[in-house]
């Protein structure tokens, strides 16, 4: 099958990494770049050896040499950029938050699926193989029952100053918030069954915010996210009876480290250059044979997410507004 030819809607920072990890896949090639700035589209075209360019995201969706478009706009503009690429025929990888709203990625599927194309949520985080080591070994039991999952993160604004705008859709809990969500029920294999948060705020937007979780019979997940502290020690701790689990950076994790009670010490290690390669390779895939959607990814999946963030954030509406 030759490579899929990706347009990409934006310059953002992750940009870069994503032609990177394509190019290594083997089975896509970057054709073609837009941005609201023509000047700044041919330059980073330049930069970033693709062959077209453009000063506008609607004439890039009406490329016919574009097969699938990447969405790594400002959050606010993905349910725009994605409906506008659907509506041209075009498969679609957006990267999360896949919406703002869950009314917007329903919206989204229904299309895709009426069209026959492709839609997924961008989410590297569940499909890294030290992710499915650890899943396999907490279904093995060998660490017997999990009692709670801790996250810590940070969300730079310093490249992206648009995540301290609301109308951006910027915030921690929209920075960071997705990779708890999903990983929560991709780890545990089970549903979210409550959840609360708490927030600090500046200017509209939550510059700190932490996340609770109860996930399947009793497991408590707490995520701590901050725009603020940025040299924050970011890691995930997993604690279940016979042990407990730690990864650093876990949302690009290459390794994690497995202590047991008992003394013994095991590590899951899958070194790689670029992270993104797996949720690549894995969509490509999908659109290979033919499928509307991801089974790891699906519709299901990514609605709940935003339903979840949605709920949180609504239970900030009056702290959001001082």
């Amino acid at each position: 099958m030759k490579p899929l030819r990706y347009g990409i809607i934006s310059t953002a920072s992750i940009v870069p990494r994503f032609i990177a990890a394509l190019r290594e896949s083997g089975g896509g090639e970057a054709v073609a770049i837009a941005s609201r700035s023509a000047d700044k589209a041919a330059l980073k075209a330049a930069e970033w050896n693709i062959e077209r360019s453009f000063g506008s995201y609607e004439d890039m969706v009406r490329d016919s040499d574009v097969d699938v478009v990447y969405v790594a706009t400002i959050n606010s503009d993905h349910y725009r950029c994605a409906k506008m690429a659907l509506e041209r025929g075009r498969h679609v990888v957006c990267e999360k938050p896949f919406t703002l709203r869950s009314s917007e990625a329903r919206e989204l599927f229904a299309i895709a699926k009426e069209r026959g194309l492709f839609i997924a949520e961008g989410q590297k985080a569940v499909f890294l193989p030290v992710m499915s080591d650890i899943k396999r070994l907490l279904a093995s039991k060998e660490l017997g029952r999990v009692h709670f999952m801790d996250l810590t993160s940070s969300c730079s604004p310093t490249y992206n100053e648009w995540l301290r705008s609301p109308e951006a859709g910027g915030g921690a809990l929209y920075g960071n918030a997705g990779y708890t969500i999903h990983l929560a029920k991709f780890l545990f294999d089970a549903d979210i069954t409550a959840y609360s948060g708490l927030c600090t705020c500046a200017g509209g937007v939550d510059e700190q915010c932490a996340v609770n979780l109860r996930v399947g019979d009793g497991i408590l997940v707490t995520s701590r996210i901050s725009a603020n502290v940025l040299a924050v020690n970011n890691k995930a701790l997993i604690q279940c009876d016979g042990g407990y689990i730690e990864m650093a950076d876990y949302w690009k994790a290459r390794e994690a480290t497995v202590y047991f009670n008992s003394g013994k010490k095991e590590t899951f290690s899958h070194p790689c250059r670029h992270e993104l390669i797996y949720e690549i390779e894995h969509f490509n895939g999908c659109i290979a044979l033919g499928l509307p959607q991801s089974p790891v990814m699906s519709e299901a999946v990514t609605v709940n997410a935003i339903e979840i963030m949605e709920g949180i954030r609504a239970s900030w509406a009056s702290p959001l507004k001082s």
